[in-house]
């Protein structure tokens, strides 16, 4: 079996099992900080953060171990532009309160049967292909280039390895401290170290992240035809999904494609399987213009900030790059946006 054939296999078990969990657990960034900020219940956000915690552990472990080349990925670039980055992470944000669920979280709940989820999917897909390569791109590369900077050191442990300390100590030193206090966070919460299944959601899904790592950087690893090396994110994918569904003659399957169906896949067989599928549809026009604008926000969002809620919060952090730090307060203070404050999206009206 070749490299490319066990990279298309280990992305199908790797959505699979992402599906399954994210319907099981309601894994969500929106939903954690809707319930931590507007409901009180902090339990989600901590699976969130076991998430994160767990991702930069064992992404950095793979990375001092020499298993994995985390450099190359498009996180750990030596330009970027933080502007643009952070502008991305706003409306991406912002986004997901509207349509109520990142891309991810779209998958699953489309694979439960919610037809809302399935509008989402579509104007995510069509806007950020329209951002990467389309009408949107020229303006998005144009700013690209008026903002970007080339610096000395793009990452957590590069900056501290400025400083003096050695290399591998400063990627042990930064990996260590953040994952520590992520996953202090979510143990310090006593209702959270009473939710078995939320401990089992954070915890897979952080080795889910590092599995994708391990997959496209190691098991992908070929001199002849390498595979890129990336893990979980949603937004670029869903484009590509769509584009394969639409043209597959002469295209060829790749990570992110196969994990955005083995995602639905996961979720679809849980549901099924568990009585929980039924089918969900809008409650008026101005519910499906509203969530198809937050779709629109997050698929320009999410191509401008290299990532969304899963590709910038959880693989990208675990990068520990600058720029995933600077993406994921844009998505934080986007959604915060959105939940508080004067810009709150307020409930439609149901009559």
């Amino acid at each position: 079996m070749d490299s490319a054939t066990t990279v298309i296999i280990a992305a199908l078990v790797i959505g699979l099992i992402y599906g399954a969990v994210g319907l099981l657990s309601g894994f969500c960034m929106m939903s954690s900080l809707r319930g931590w900020w507007a409901e009180g219940d902090g339990r989600l956000v901590r699976t969130y953060a076991l998430a994160m915690g767990i991702a930069i552990a064992a992404a950095q472990l793979l990375a001092a171990a020499g298993l994995v080349d985390l450099g190359k990925s498009i996180y750990l670039q030596p330009s970027f532009s933080a502007p643009v980055m952070f502008l991305g992470g706003l409306l991406f944000g912002y986004g997901m309160v509207l349509s109520n669920g990142c891309g991810s979280r779209a998958l699953v709940l489309l694979g439960r049967g919610n037809l809302r989820s399935f509008v989402v999917v579509i104007v995510l897909g069509i806007v950020a292909e329209m951002t990467l390569k389309g009408l949107i791109a020229p303006g998005r590369i144009a700013m690209v280039q008026a903002t970007q900077a080339t610096v000395t050191a793009n990452s957590l442990p590069a900056l501290l390895a400025s400083a003096g300390l050695g290399a591998v100590p400063a990627r042990m030193a930064a990996a260590a401290l953040l994952a520590a206090v992520l996953i202090i966070f979510a143990f310090a919460h006593a209702p959270f170290r009473k939710s078995p299944g939320q401990i089992a959601a954070g915890l897979i899904v952080g080795l889910l992240v590092a599995a994708g790592w391990y997959a496209t950087g190691y098991l992908g690893a070929d001199d002849f035809n390498p595979v890129p090396v990336t893990s979980l994110t949603f937004i670029a994918p869903i484009a590509d999904a769509l584009q394969y569904v639409m043209l597959s003659t002469g295209s060829t399957l790749n990570f992110g494609i196969v994990t955005v169906f083995g995602v639905f896949a996961g979720s679809l067989v849980t549901a099924l399987a568990t009585g929980r599928f039924e089918l969900e549809g809008y409650r008026s026009p101005q519910h499906m213009l509203r969530s198809a604008g937050g779709a629109a926000l997050m698929g320009a969002g999410g191509v401008m900030a290299f990532g969304c809620s899963v590709g910038q919060g959880l693989t990208g952090l675990s990068t520990l790059s600058l720029s995933s730090f600077i993406a994921i307060a844009g998505i934080v203070l986007g959604t915060g946006a959105g939940l508080r404050g004067v810009l709150r999206v307020r409930p439609l009206a149901t009559a």
